[in-house]
């Protein structure tokens, strides 16, 4: 029953990005609901709990999010400096931190979380997520897509993953020794922002010319080593992550970064393009089984302890604290207002924050664990039907407008 339940929905994906299209629904609500309808008729399938299960949990989203950032900076067509990248770095620097702030002030004075169990969910919450935003992402490599709203919602699905981290450790720190200890956070501003952040940029950077050494150069050097398989890219994924995680750097931020380097030593070469279907169909697959399973916990009752401030709290997260969170950060850019306001609107969340929240209860309990889980579930799925029902529309309009414009021209 579960392999049967599984091919079918990643044979479904075959069909998911035609559907998209012409239902203009976002094929994450298909999937969670078909995942909700499939756990309730069928009662021998495993446990979709994710606290009773969290290594599982953890493993299977930390798989998914790691090669969705090595599909996310192959695409991106726009080669990397601080001016072109401008908008993606203040969206994951000002606007994270107002967010991440907000959350935690929300989460301690609304709902009575204790500081750590705030600080969690704040972090957990203030990465929008790479893996379910591919309706507001711009295209395959090569395909020249320069929409300011596509590029900058991609570039900081890429980026913010791996910079939610360090307030994940300070979650933990907060939980194990509380706010009282100093030296703690001596430690953990070295440690978890300065020497991890500096030490996955290093890897990304050194690994990925090194790889694109491997795999352009030295093909156009010589026809005797010529690298045509699309598997080298979730390879690459696995390896870039695994040597970034043993020297103790975040791994998701080595995985976007080596993408992003392989993507700028060679702008123009289809090879890219292999790389990232490849990716894009594994990640695919990955997605549907962790969709299915999320929409089983939902008729398991991983909403059970929802209350009203936890709704409230999860109405104004995703309507307010986004966007004027993203808004501000945007201050002073040459974007239009619209842009900016599609901009804001859509900072999806989605499998990244279940991520966190796994990884951290994995390293220390914490005292609101449930309530983390329901709050955090609550706003995917608020997110899911909020900006998976609007996002393909939105975005044909403003593509058929700029088309308009182009010919009013």
């Amino acid at each position: 029953m579960i392999l049967t339940i599984l091919g079918l929905a990643a044979f479904g994906m075959a069909w998911m990005p035609l559907i998209t299209k012409k239902l203009k629904i976002s094929y994450s609500v298909i999937y969670v609901a078909l995942g909700a309808l499939t756990y309730t008729f069928i009662d021998t399938l495993p446990d979709p709990n994710p606290t009773r299960e969290n290594l599982i949990t953890l493993r299977l989203t930390e798989l998914v999010v790691i090669i969705s950032l090595m599909g996310v900076g192959l695409k991106i067509d726009q080669r990397f400096s601080f001016k072109t990248w401008a908008i993606p770095l203040r969206l994951v620097s000002v606007t994270m931190l107002l967010s991440i702030a907000a959350t935690v002030a929300l989460a301690h004075f609304w709902l009575g979380f204790n500081i750590a169990s705030a600080m969690l969910l704040g972090a957990a919450l203030a990465p929008t997520d790479p893996v379910l935003a591919s309706d507001v992402q711009v295209g395959p490599p090569l395909e020249n897509d320069r929409s300011n709203v596509r590029f900058s919602l991609t570039a900081e699905g890429g980026l913010n993953d791996g910079m939610a981290f360090p307030f994940t450790w300070l979650a933990i720190i907060l939980a194990t020794t509380g706010i009282e200890s100093s030296m703690d956070m001596g430690s953990w501003f070295l440690r978890d922002v300065v020497y991890k952040l500096a030490a996955g940029v290093i890897c990304g950077i050194l690994l990925g010319r090194l790889l694109a050494y491997l795999v352009f150069t030295i093909p156009e050097k010589t026809n005797f080593i010529v690298i045509k398989d699309g598997f080298v890219a979730v390879a690459t994924t696995l390896m870039v992550y695994g040597i970034t995680e043993m020297v103790h750097g975040y791994g998701f931020i080595a995985v976007f970064v080596t993408a992003i380097t392989m993507r700028n030593q060679e702008l123009d070469h289809k090879y890219h393009k292999k790389l990232h279907d490849f990716t894009d169909q594994i990640e695919r697959i990955l997605v549907s089984i962790v969709l299915i399973a999320f929409g089983g916990s939902l008729v398991h009752g991983i909403l059970m302890p929802l209350s009203w401030p936890m709704v409230a709290l999860g109405v104004v997260f995703i309507l307010a604290i986004r966007p004027i969170s993203a808004l501000v950060g945007m201050i002073g850019t040459k974007l239009k207002k619209k842009e900016r306001l599609v901009i804001a609107f859509f900072g999806i969340r989605g499998i990244g924050s279940f991520y966190y929240l796994a990884f951290a209860a994995g390293q220390v309990q914490f005292k609101m664990e449930k309530e983390l889980w329901t709050v955090v579930s609550f706003i995917v799925v608020l997110s899911l039907l909020i900006h998976g029902l609007t996002a393909t529309a939105t975005f044909e309009k403003m593509e058929k407008e700029a088309e308009k414009a182009i010919k009013g021209k």
